[in-house]
């Protein structure tokens, strides 16, 4: 009974099989014969699980307008390009000269179609491209005037990609690539790099990989591949464009080789995200702990749930081999595809206007929801500022949603009709509870860490001038070198504050500073440490550290002595001497006036008035005094004489017991233009940047500077008249004038620099 009751389940499986599998039956099978028909040619990938997810949705968009349309059915021609742009070009004049077709729909790669819009201007068919360029060709619309994009042109996924490497500060990643086998779009590639730029990232790998189709192990290339990459710092690995098959190798052979492991992240394409709803399972668990962007489109309505049931139960019928059933968003697109193409024909139909470029005309004024999202052409291509992307994690065999981007607002958590959310921060809430690769319970750095086996390798200058500062002391008979100085320390002091394990080496080297930055910068050390001044030539190839001391130049001359036998004459000025001359002069003229006739001590001859007059008021500065004063006037004129002797006094004997007590010291040299003019040698740090600085900007001649080596040769070289003055900086400076103060002295820079850091790569 059970057996009879499953013969007709079985017989009714088998003739809608068939009914379903040529669009001409199903397309016609209901029409009214009245109706005209309208055909439309579609150029995909049937074998492959994008191709039939398309070819089963436009048949349902088809089938849904026949039955409900009174003038027009349609029909549908379906050629497998195979992914093969020469066969595209066959599959399309066939369809034009043979099938008559109004309109094609299809193409997935760019090559493929530029390809046929050409054929497709020159018969005047309306193109409806999958596919758009990342960067705009010159002249798109005179050269392909029928060509219609229905697809992204990439630029809002390459701002999405930049905006997540600048959330997590990761200075340097790996580009993936998959070309197509005419060249590919690089101009992802190009504005990528732009992108980020801007976010301070840079690419540090460009990895391109033939077509999958044409190799014939892809896993024995790939692996080969994996095993360079290993060579590279960053551990940021994005998939800008490739197949899910590559894909899937690609996730394979880097596990095996440990690219997939703690500290690494990867970022998968568009292409590969979109099909994580439809595709095997099985396929999405070796990306574990990925991110991935997709295009963002609504499930909750009912326009969609109808159409997915409809489809689930269509897709099981045609692809039993199948195990996902659910559509994907290139299943959503074809509908949509269909529907703009109705859409277009309705309207030309009201205008009683039926001709090709009435119909391209409509098509290209198409403004609708679709399943897919909102469908608005603008110069023939889908319109950006619409755009919703979602950011997902894969975890497991499945994939959780994170948060949502747009373009106007970037990552946001809550996703409002028509409007951008609300903003939030970088990774504090749209990353958070992301499940990172290697089950990694932070945020992964990005760069390959340092281990025991691979420490960090860090170079140190060993010809230092100041030893203060950076000290190396070879070791002898098998012993380990020393290393010591200021800088020395305080990586170290910085080293032990770190919340993780940084195994280093220093190694020795005997060179100039830039010969330090070359080597970071080709990757034969990771960072510098010792005393390296940060300059904006230097930041073109390296990074650098937060400084840790500030950088200027000064300049350094002798000191000579202040000391002569007119030392009791410099506590007062000149001018306060002529007026302290002045006021002593005058107060003798008043005593003499007013005591020359009731003062007998003031009587005789004028010149004895006048000396006895000139001796009282000078010895009163002393208080020794002995004449008497006999009018009361004359008592009040010597109360203010004495009061500013006081004064005088006190202030003459602080100056002057200060001069005798302080060594009086005065530079030789005060001014760099007179060291020009009168042609006088400098001297200075030689495998420093001061001397090109003392060329270029100071415009000193390089014979008048002499390369000092060591900070004693400084001091032998002003005692024997080498040189007249030298620039040092101010650490340096500092470190000198300490230990030479009553010699030499320094003046406050004119030029001030970037201050001393250490050196990184842009990762580290």
């Amino acid at each position: 009974m059970h057996c009879l009751s499953t013969i007709p389940q079985a017989l009714a499986r088998v003739w809608l099989f068939f009914f379903l599998l040529t669009p001409s039956v199903l397309i016609f099978g209901f029409r009214d014969e009245t109706n005209k028909v309208i055909s439309i040619g579609v150029t995909i990938d049937v074998n492959s699980r994008i191709g039939k997810e398309q070819e089963v949705a436009m048949e349902i968009a088809a089938q849904k307008y026949n039955i409900a349309s009174k003038e027009y059915n349609l029909a549908l021609y379906f050629q497998n390009s195979a992914k093969d742009t020469l066969r595209a070009i066959t599959l399309a004049e066939e369809m034009i000269k043979v099938q008559k077709v109004q309109v094609i729909i299809g193409m997935h790669t760019w090559p493929e179609a530029g390809i046929v819009a050409e054929i497709g201007s020159k018969a005047q068919v309306p193109i409806i491209s999958f596919a758009a360029p990342t960067i705009m060709p010159p002249l798109m619309k005179t050269r392909w005037p029928f060509l219609v994009g229905q697809a992204n042109k990439g630029t809002s996924y390459i701002k999405c990609i930049a905006d997540i490497v600048q959330a997590y500060s990761w200075k340097r990643v790996v580009v993936i690539y998959e070309d197509d086998g005419y060249g590919g779009d690089y101009g992802m590639l190009a504005l990528l790099a732009e992108a980020l730029q801007d976010v301070d990232s840079m690419i540090e790998h460009r990895l391109v990989l033939p077509p999958i189709s044409s190799i014939h192990d892809p896993g024995e290339l790939v692996s080969e591949e994996m095993i360079k990459l290993k060579q590279a710092q960053s551990r940021v690995f994005i998939v800008l464009q490739s197949s899910l098959e590559m894909t899937i190798h690609l996730f394979k052979e880097a596990s095996k080789v440990g690219l997939v492991g703690k500290e690494s992240v990867w970022i998968i394409p568009e292409s590969v995200t979109n099909l994580m709803d439809s595709v095997d399972k099985s396929a999405i668990s070796y990306m574990e702990g990925a991110l991935g962007i997709k295009a963002y489109y609504s499930e909750r309505s009912k326009d969609y749930q109808d159409f997915e049931a409809q489809f689930r139960r269509t897709f099981w019928l045609k692809n039993p081999e199948e195990d996902n059933r659910y559509p994907g968003f290139y299943a959503l697109q074809a509908y949509d595809s269909i529907n703009i193409v109705t859409q277009a024909i309705d309207r030309m139909t009201s205008r009683n206007n039926s001709s090709p470029k009435s119909l391209l005309r409509e098509i290209q004024s198409s403004n609708f929801v679709g399943l897919s999202g909102h469908i608005q052409l603008e110069d023939e291509q889908l319109m950006q500022k619409n755009l919703v992307l979602r950011i997902v994690n894969v975890a497991g065999k499945s994939y959780k949603e994170l948060c949502f981007w747009t373009q106007q607002h970037g990552f946001t958590t809550v996703l409002h009709t028509g409007q951008g959310g609300n903003k939030v921060a970088g990774n504090t809430e749209c990353f958070r509870g992301v499940r990172w690769p290697g089950n990694l319970d932070r945020d992964p750095k990005g760069w390959n860490m340092p281990t025991k086996q691979y420490p960090l390798k860090i170079a140190v200058r060993s010809r230092t001038s100041f030893y203060k500062f950076v000290k190396v002391e070879y070791g002898h008979n098998g012993k380990d070198d020393k290393y010591s100085g200021f800088c020395i320390d305080i990586f170290e002091q910085v080293q032990k504050l770190l919340g993780y394990d940084l195994p280093y080496k220093y190694h020795a080297i005997n060179g100039t500073y830039n010969d330090l930055v070359q080597l970071v910068y080709n990757k034969t050390f990771d960072a510098v440490i010792g005393d390296m001044t940060i300059i904006e030539e230097r930041l073109k190839y390296v990074d650098f550290t937060v400084p840790y001391a500030e950088s200027g130049l000064s300049m350094i001359v002798p000191m000579k002595s202040g000391e002569s036998a007119w030392m009791f004459m410099k506590p007062f000025t000149w001018e306060l001497w002529l007026v302290t001359d002045a006021i002593l002069i005058y107060t003798m003229l008043v005593v003499w006036y007013l005591e020359r006739e009731p003062n007998p001590e003031f009587h005789g001859n004028w010149k004895l008035q006048l000396s006895t007059a000139f001796w009282f008021t000078f010895s009163s500065l002393f208080f020794a005094h002995r004449e008497k004063m006999h009018s009361n006037l004359t008592r009040v004129v010597m109360f203010s004489w004495l009061f500013l002797v006081l004064v005088l006094t006190s202030c003459y004997t602080a100056s002057l017991s200060s001069m005798l007590t302080v060594k009086q010291l005065r530079p030789k040299v005060t001014d760099i233009q007179w060291l020009k003019n009168n042609n006088k040698k400098v001297g200075c740090d030689g495998d420093s940047f001061v001397r090109t600085f003392l060329e270029k900007v100071e415009k000193f001649k390089p014979e008048n500077i002499i390369n000092i080596t060591n900070e004693y040769k400084y001091d032998e070289a002003f005692a024997n008249n080498s040189i007249a003055a030298a620039f040092l900086e101010l650490p340096y400076e500092k470190v000198f004038i300490s230990e030479y103060c009553k010699k030499y002295t320094g003046f406050i820079p004119r030029n001030r620099f970037g201050g001393l850091g250490f050196v990184s790569d842009d990762t580290v």
